[in-house]
C-alpha cells in the first residue's frame, strides 16, 4: 500500500503534535483532576505548587473570560469543574510550567477538599434515579402489540455490551500560540477543527474568526478525537490566551486512559415474535446507554443506535426505545460504529436465542430475513439495492459453508479438548450523519502555474488513507499523475464551517467536493482551448494521462503546456466548491425520513476454536463479502477491512474496561487493560468485495469504508458461544460481553 503518509510512517519522518518544534518560551501544561467520581468540590489548595520551581502560573474555573462549558450538543459539560465532580480523571486545575515535568511535580502537589457522594456507574440504575441525559427516544414501525398474537415463537431476554478503549497510538493534544491580534492559532489533535474553533471561541469569549485550528495529521483517533479533543485544546488556548505565550499540552497514555470516555456499554432489553418458519414479525427492545457524566456525543450515538435496531433484516413491527443515562464515569463518545454496533449485537443475542428455541442454526433466521429490494426500515427509509443477498450467496459459495460446517463437526468429534465454532454475520449500515445539517463540504483547489495541484479540504488524515482518496479523485477528474497532486494540511481559515471526519464520510463529502472544484477548474481549461482552437464545444477537448486530446487525438500540448498557456491568459486556476449530499432528510419529531445517503452489506463467516480446557480460544479465519462500491483504492480499502475486523472482535471479546465501586478506572495502562495483537489476530481474513456494485451517491460509484466492517467481530463473539455450546449443550447462554477467556472458562466449568 503506497501512499504518501505511509513512506513518511515507514521512514519516521511523520510529523505529530509531540513532534512540532516549539517557538522560544513555550510553557507546557498538565492537568490536576478528580481523584474521585462524584463530589462537591469544596475548597482547592494551590499555593504549594504554585511556588514550586519554573511554574508560571495555575488556571482554575475563575481563569476563564468567556464561558466555562464545552458541551457540544448538550452544554452540560464545563472545562474547569466548578462546584462539583462528576467523574474521576474529570479536570479542576491547570498547572503551567517551564517543563512539563515540572508541571506534573507541581499537579502532585494540588489538593482538592471534595465531599464525596455515591457514584452512579451502571445505566440502569441511572435510569431508576431519572438520571437521563435527554428524554427518551423512540423508533417504531407497524404494531408490535397486536403482532404477538400472530407469533409462534415469543423469546425474550437481556444483552450487554462492554466499552472499548480508542487506544489511537498519539494520545491526545494541542498547541496553542498567542498572535498578535489576541487571537489563537492552535495545533490540535482533533477529528473535528470546526468544533474545536468553536469551543475555543466560547471559553475565550472571541469571535471564531479569531480562532484558527490546523491538523496535519492524527496518529490514530476511532471517534475518540471527534468531540473529546476540544477539551485539551481550549486548556491549552486559555493557557496561551491568559499568559501570552505558547503552551503545549500532551496527555501521557495513563493520563489518556482516565481522562477520556470510551464506547458506550449498553444493557438491553429484547423481545422477538416469529412465525412457524423462522420469520421475525415483532421486534421490541430498549436500550440503556451508559453515557457518563455529560453528554458529548451521547445523543447522536443512540440516534444510530436507534437507526440500526434490525440490523439487515425487514422486521414489519418494531419499537425500539433508547435511554440515554447519566452516569459517574467519563464522558462516552464516539468509538468506530458509533452506537451501531450496540444496536447490532441485540438482535442478533435475540436472533441466537430464537434460534435454540426453534432447534435451527442462527443463519437459518439471519437468511430468511435479509432485506429485499423495497423493505423498509424502521425509520421509514426503504432499502435500494440491497446487496445483503447477493453478499450472502457469494459468501457460502467461496466457503463452502455445507462442508466447512462438516469439517467442523468432525473436528469437535475427534478433539475431546478443543471445540470449534462457526458464526455468521450479514451486516447493514447507512452512510451519512443522522444530523442532517452536517453533511456538507468544502474543497479549496490550486493548480499552480507549473502544473502542481495543492488541495484543501476539512477531511483529517488519520491512517484511514482518506488524503490518498482524494488526490486520486482529483487526479482522475483533471486527467493528471497523482504525483503532481499535494494534499494541505486542515485549517479552519482555508476550510470554514466543516464537518467532523467521522461517521465514514470523509472521502464522499469532501471527494465530492473536490471533484466539483476540479470539475470547474477543468472546464475553464477546456473552455479556453476551445476558443483558442475555434472548437464548437469545450467537450471536444479531453486531458488523458496528461496528454491535451482534440476530439480523441492528441495534440502537441502536455498537461504543463495547457497550464503555463492558461495562466499566460489569464485564466482562473483556482476554484472553491462547496458538496451537500442531496436527497436526505429526517424528521426528528416523527422519526421518519431517508435518513441516510445509502447502505453499505456485506457479510463475514468467522471459525473459532476453544480450548475447553483452560478457556482460551483463537479465530481460526474470517471470511467475508463486502460491498464496497467500485473502491477508490482497493488496498486501503482492504487494509480498513482488516483493522475494523481485528478491533470488533477485540471490542465483544477480549478488551475490558473495569472500574471499582468507587468510580475509579482500574483498566487504566496497557498492563491492566487487554488488547488485540498480532497473536490474536485470526489466521486467515480473507477479504473479498463483492463485484459489479455501483453506488452513485459516492464519487466514482465508491462506498465508504471506515465503520461497517467493524460489525463482522460481532460474528466471533457467536462463534465462540457455539463453540461453548458442543462442550456443553445445556449452558443457559447469557449474552454478555466482552467473552474474555475468564468468563469463557466459568461457561465451559460453572
Amino acid at each position: 500500500m503506497k501512499y504518501h503518509d505511509a513512506t513518511l510512517h515507514v521512514r519516521g519522518e511523520s510529523i505529530y503534535i509531540d513532534d512540532h518544534t516549539l517557538p522560544s518560551g513555550c510553557l507546557h501544561a498538565a492537568v490536576f483532576a478528580s481523584p474521585v467520581a462524584h463530589g462537591v468540590l469544596k475548597n482547592l489548595d494551590i499555593e504549594a505548587a504554585a511556588h514550586t520551581p519554573d511554574v508560571a502560573g495555575i488556571l482554575t474555573a475563575a481563569d476563564i473570560p468567556g464561558e466555562n462549558q464545552i458541551g457540544g450538543i448538550i452544554r452540560d459539560e464545563v472545562l474547569l469543574a466548578e462546584k462539583g465532580v462528576d467523574f474521576a480523571g474529570q479536570p479542576i486545575a491547570l498547572v503551567v510550567a517551564k517543563t512539563a515535568d515540572a508541571a506534573r511535580r507541581a499537579v502532585r502537589l494540588v489538593t482538592a477538599e471534595i465531599k464525596e457522594k455515591k457514584p452512579i456507574l451502571d445505566p440502569r440504575e441511572a435510569y431508576a434515579h431519572n438520571q437521563l441525559i435527554q428524554p427518551p427516544r423512540v423508533f417504531a414501525c407497524g404494531d408490535v402489540d397486536a403482532a404477538w398474537a400472530q407469533c409462534e415463537y415469543i423469546i425474550s431476554g437481556r444483552a450487554d455490551s462492554g466499552g472499548q478503549e480508542h487506544l489511537y497510538l498519539e494520545t491526545q493534544g494541542a498547541i496553542a500560540l498567542p498572535r498578535e491580534d489576541g487571537g489563537i492559532k492552535l495545533f490540535s489533535a482533533t477529528q473535528s477543527p470546526t468544533s474545536v474553533q468553536k469551543t475555543v471561541a466560547r471559553v475565550l469569549n472571541l469571535p471564531m474568526h479569531h480562532i484558527e485550528v490546523e491538523v496535519l495529521r492524527l496518529g490514530g483517533a476511532f471517534g475518540g478525537k471527534e468531540d473529546q479533543a476540544s477539551c485539551w485544546a481550549a486548556l491549552a488556548a486559555l493557557a496561551a490566551f491568559k499568559m501570552k505565550k505558547p503552551v503545549k499540552l500532551v496527555l501521557r497514555r495513563h493520563e489518556d486512559m482516565r481522562y477520556t470516555g470510551k464506547r458506550h456499554p449498553y444493557s438491553s432489553d429484547y423481545k422477538i415474535g416469529l412465525n412457524a418458519v423462522g420469520k421475525i414479525l415483532a421486534y421490541e427492545v430498549s436500550f440503556y446507554q451508559n453515557a457518563g457524566a455529560a453528554a458529548d456525543l451521547s445523543p447522536a450515538i443512540l440516534d444510530r443506535t436507534l437507526f440500526h435496531t434490525s440490523n439487515c433484516y425487514h422486521i414489519p413491527n418494531v419499537r425500539a426505545t433508547g435511554y440515554s443515562c447519566r452516569t459517574n464515569c467519563a464522558p462516552n463518545t464516539a468509538f468506530r460504529g458509533f452506537g451501531g454496533p450496540q444496536a447490532m449485537f441485540v438482535i442478533e443475542s435475540a436472533i441466537h436465542r430464537a434460534a435454540q428455541a426453534l432447534g435451527v442454526d442462527a443463519s437459518v433466521i439471519q437468511h430468511a430475513n435479509l432485506l429485499r429490494e423495497g423493505d423498509e426500515f424502521p425509520y421509514g427509509q426503504k432499502a435500494v439495492n440491497p446487496h445483503i443477498r447477493k453478499c450472502w450467496q457469494i459468501l457460502e459459495e467461496r466457503c463452502e459453508t455445507e462442508k466447512l460446517r462438516a469439517d467442523a463437526a468432525r473436528f469437535n468429534a475427534a478433539h475431546p479438548f478443543e471445540k470449534k465454532g462457526i458464526a455468521v454475520m450479514p451486516i447493514c449500515f447507512g452512510i451519512s450523519f443522522t444530523n442532517t445539517l452536517l453533511n456538507q463540504a468544502n474543497a479549496l483547489v490550486h493548480v499552480y502555474s507549473d502544473g502542481s495541484v495543492g488541495v484543501s479540504t476539512g477531511v483529517v488524515e488519520m491512517g484511514q488513507g482518506t488524503h490518498e482518496k482524494i488526490r486520486g479523485i482529483a487526479a482522475r477528474v483533471l486527467g493528471i499523475s497523482v504525483g503532481r497532486i499535494r494534499m494541505e494540511s486542515t485549517n479552519t481559515t482555508r476550510n470554514a464551517n466543516t464537518s467532523a471526519t467521522a461517521a465514514s464520510t470523509g472521502p464522499d463529502l469532501n471527494g465530492n467536493a473536490t471533484r466539483l472544484a476540479c470539475e470547474s477548474i477543468l472546464l475553464r481549461l477546456k473552455s479556453f482551448l476551445a476558443v483558442l482552437r475555434g472548437l464548437d464545444q469545450p467537450d471536444q477537448v479531453a486531458i488523458l494521462d496528461e496528454q491535451v486530446l482534440i476530439d480523441g487525438k492528441r495534440i502537441d500540448w502536455d498537461w504543463p503546456t495547457l497550464i503555463r498557456e492558461a495562466y499566460c491568459s489569464r485564466i482562473n486556476l483556482s476554484a472553491h466548491a462547496h458538496y451537500a449530499t442531496p436527497h436526505i432528510f429526517f424528521d426528528r419529531d416523527k422519526n421518519k425520513g431517508d435518513a441516510f445517503a445509502y447502505h453499505v452489506y456485506g457479510a463475514a463467516m468467522v471459525e473459532a476454536t476453544v480450548d475447553v480446557v483452560r478457556g482460551t480460544y483463537r479465530f481460526d479465519a474470517v471470511r467475508l463479502v463486502h460491498d464496497v462500491g467500485q473502491s477508490l483504492d482497493p488496498l486501503i480499502d482492504q487494509g480498513q477491512v482488516e483493522g475494523a475486523v481485528v478491533q470488533g472482535l477485540g471490542w465483544l471479546t477480549l478488551e475490558e474496561t473495569i472500574h471499582d465501586k468507587t468510580g475509579r478506572l482500574l483498566a487504566d495502562s496497557l498492563t491492566t487493560y487487554k488488547v488485540p495483537d498480532i497473536f490474536f489476530a485470526p489466521k486467515v481474513i480473507d477479504v473479498h468485495f463483492l463485484p459489479d456494485s455501483f453506488n452513485p451517491p459516492g464519487p466514482f460509484h465508491s462506498k465508504a469504508i471506515g465503520e461497517p466492517p467493524f460489525m463482522y467481530g460481532i460474528a466471533g463473539y457467536f462463534a465462540l458461544i457455539n463453540a461453548i455450546k458442543v462442550f456443553r449443550p445445556d449452558w443457559q447462554v447469557e449474552y454478555t460481553a466482552p467473552l474474555t477467556p475468564e468468563r469463557v472458562l466459568l461457561a465451559l466449568h460453572g
